[in-house]
């Protein structure tokens, strides 16, 4: 299993073949006028102008009643007041028909990376000798914790058809509920008065509406946190949050920013703090979630079980997205399987997985610390265990104190949308 190894030996190549590829990516179909960052503050000073389209988009996005319990939405779990982020600290929402059925993920926040993501790719030596002579690229993109969906109405359609979130059997079962939606009659007007005659296009325009909506409207990107203000020379950062900004740029401590990116781009957008690469971090298994309940039952993200296209990757077992860190403060539900429910617990295991792991994983039978262990042991060599500071040794002092945790954690909370800056002294 060499090759997997190798994967990993410079973040340093993977995050400029990322960098290229954020350059290069062609945005989703219709994004390009979406994608124009925001000045701070300008989302609560305009009322959003929406298409046709977008303004059915949002009717769909908050309506229970396309659900097969009649209760859940698709704000129910991207609540726009908590980010688009859950609202709870589940590790996985329920759902389902009963709404009893837990899913296998936590969700990840809609906010900031839909208008920007780039479209999945996995660029690769051509030939295998050359793959185990030089750094592999990691792969890049998509939407979702795996990024197997290229576009926006793909991945709405997924939670729709879930039987463990919006429970529908198929496609028609949601068309059946939306003739039966209050704004029926204004989806005919937008889209033909005989759309529902063909199911197929039916479906494909009402996912496009979604889609729509998720790109026109300003709160998925609204850019008026305190750091957004601190990068246009609005205001300064407190000495804590200066520090924890140093400790989490420091290539050789955190190491954070090298794939949660928080430098302005050069043409003055404002950071996403995610380069969209995915990594092998080896989180802990958590009991949280039913599915883990199997011991055969594991999530291996790009190789499956939900994506499935990589699955003869091998390399790829265990890699989940890097997801964007604005916001990530108000969260109470971290990393793809929500093992952890506090961010500076978060900030711990990053820190002290390797030098004190018995804080984090089980004993096996032998009286053995099973590191690594949500993932098979014959894939756990896909961890990273070479950029810093997941190069650590048992033992070993963490790159952070528990000061400096604080400090990183105040940092992170200057991400928080809503900042509202205090009026200068005259």
């Amino acid at each position: 299993m060499l090759f997997p190894a190798i994967r990993f030996n410079a973040r340093s190549g993977a995050r400029f073949a990322a960098l290229a590829a954020l350059l290069a990516a062609v945005l989703l179909p219709g994004a390009a006028a979406a994608a124009a960052v925001a000045a701070p503050g300008a989302a609560a000073d305009a009322k959003p102008v929406y298409s046709d389209a977008a303004a059915l988009g949002k009717l769909m996005f908050f309506d229970a009643s396309l659900s097969a319990s009649g209760k859940m939405s698709c704000a129910s779990c991207h609540s726009p007041s908590h980010a688009y982020g859950p609202p709870n600290g589940l590790a996985a929402q329920l759902g389902g028909a009963d709404m009893r059925s837990q899913g296998t993920r936590a969700v990840p926040s809609l906010r900031y990376v839909l208008n920007r993501t780039p479209m999945w790719s996995h660029a690769q030596a051509a030939s295998m000798s050359e793959r185990l002579s030089e750094t592999d690229n990691a792969p890049v993109g998509g939407f979702g914790w795996d990024g197997r969906f290229n576009r926006l109405r793909d991945q709405a359609s997924f939670p729709l058809l879930n039987p463990d979130e919006m429970a529908n059997k198929d496609p028609v079962a949601v068309l059946v509920k939306l003739e039966r939606a209050p704004y029926a009659a204004r989806f005919k007007e937008v889209f033909g008065q005989n759309i529902f005659a063909d199911p197929a296009r039916a479906f494909t325009q009402a996912m496009y509406a979604i889609e729509r909506f998720e790109l026109e409207d300003p709160s998925f990107h609204p850019y008026t946190s305190k750091f957004d203000y601190y990068l246009d020379g609005k205001l300064q950062l407190t000495a804590q949050e200066l520090r924890g900004k140093k400790l989490f740029d420091n290539p050789s401590g955190g190491n954070c920013a090298a794939c949660h990116i928080d430098q302005a781009g050069v043409d003055g957008s404002h950071p996403l703090f995610t380069d969209f690469n995915f990594q092998a971090l080896g989180v802990p298994r958590n009991p949280e979630l039913r599915a883990n309940a199997d011991p055969k039952y594991f999530d291996m993200g790009l190789c499956g079980p939900l994506r499935t296209d990589q699955a003869s990757d091998t390399s790829n077992c265990g890699l989940f997205k890097s997801v964007s860190l604005r916001n990530t403060a108000t969260r109470q539900v971290f990393f793809h399987n929500g093992r952890f429910h506090t961010l500076k617990d978060s900030l711990r295991f990053y820190v002290q997985r390797d030098t004190n792991p018995a804080k984090w994983y089980p004993k096996d039978a032998h009286g053995k610390v099973d590191k690594f262990n949500d993932l098979p042991v014959a894939l756990r060599v896909n961890v990273d265990t070479t950029d810093e500071p997941l190069t650590r040794k048992a033992g070993e002092r963490p790159v952070w104190s528990e000061r400096d945790i604080d400090d990183v954690a105040a940092f992170l909370a200057t991400l928080n949308d809503g900042y509202v800056p205090k009026p200068k002294q005259q």
